[in-house]
């Protein structure tokens, strides 16, 4: 793949799927809206489901990578993600993030570059935030919650390398759901030692105070070790889970 042609689709790219959406305060601080409006906004949410669904329902085993979108193609994360990608391809699993540049980007393009498939779930911002030129499928949504359920549903497995508060939300709000038992326990991965470790004391600050159970600090591995990651991975996915793979359904228009 050349400059020019990575120049050309990104071009494309954020002319497709950049819109830049007013910001919604004013929405919010208007108070309770009449029962019309909330009907209006339940079926805009439900209708994001359902696209998110049917453009999802082939892509295949995930594997989820989460990570600060303002990481550049220098950085070392950067380069870690680009291998996760590479090596999330190798064991046949599809590679999705949150669609964007910076970790979300490497991620996508380490499976884009060794043949595997790559997907990104993008979302709409007050500021541009444009799909990456590495997937193979793009989707936009509206709200974050929406985006955030599309995220766990399709993965087996979730790497969460360095990020801000989005990366945390999502970690969180991850690991909650398998603390929980909401969804079964997946493999989670901290990535990232150092940049991680104040929020390894804590959790285990928290331990101490009883807010969680000691138990819960096993339901993450923390490590600088791509290797000690995807081995962690592969071997929960295959001794615990068997991947039957979706049919399609031509009366429903389905497409592979």
């Amino acid at each position: 793949m050349n400059g020019r042609y990575i120049c050309n689709m990104v071009e494309s790219t954020i002319a497709e799927s950049t819109r830049i959406i007013p910001a919604k305060q004013h929405v919010y601080l208007e108070g309770p809206k009449t029962r019309g409006y909330e009907l209006k906004f339940a079926y805009k949410v439900f209708r994001q489901y359902m696209m998110g669904f049917r453009k999802l329902h082939f892509v295949g085993p995930c594997i989820t990578v989460f990570g600060s979108a303002r990481f550049k193609e220098d950085h070392p994360y950067y380069a870690a993600a680009r291998e996760f990608g590479k090596r999330i391809a190798a064991i046949g699993f599809t590679t999705m993030t949150g669609g964007g540049p910076g970790i979300m980007e490497a991620a996508n393009r380490g499976a884009f570059e060794s043949g595997g498939y790559s997907v990104g779930l993008n979302i709409q911002l007050p500021f541009e935030q444009y799909a990456n030129p590495f997937v193979q499928q793009s989707v936009t949504f509206e709200h974050f919650f929406v985006r955030k359920t599309l995220l766990v549903k399709y993965s087996y497995g979730f790497i969460i390398m360095p990020g801000g508060f989005g990366t945390l939300d999502e970690f969180y709000e991850t690991l909650t759901l398998v603390q929980t038992k909401s969804i079964i326990q997946f493999p989670i991965v901290l990535f990232g030692i150092d940049f991680f470790r104040p929020l390894i004391e804590y959790a285990q600050f928290m331990a101490e105070q009883g807010t969680i159970s000691k138990e819960d600090l096993d339901l993450v591995l923390i490590t600088d070790s791509i290797d000690e990651a995807m081995d962690h991975i592969r071997s929960y996915i295959t001794t615990n889970y068997k991947v039957k793979p979706r049919k399609n359904r031509w009366w429903l228009f389905e497409k592979r």
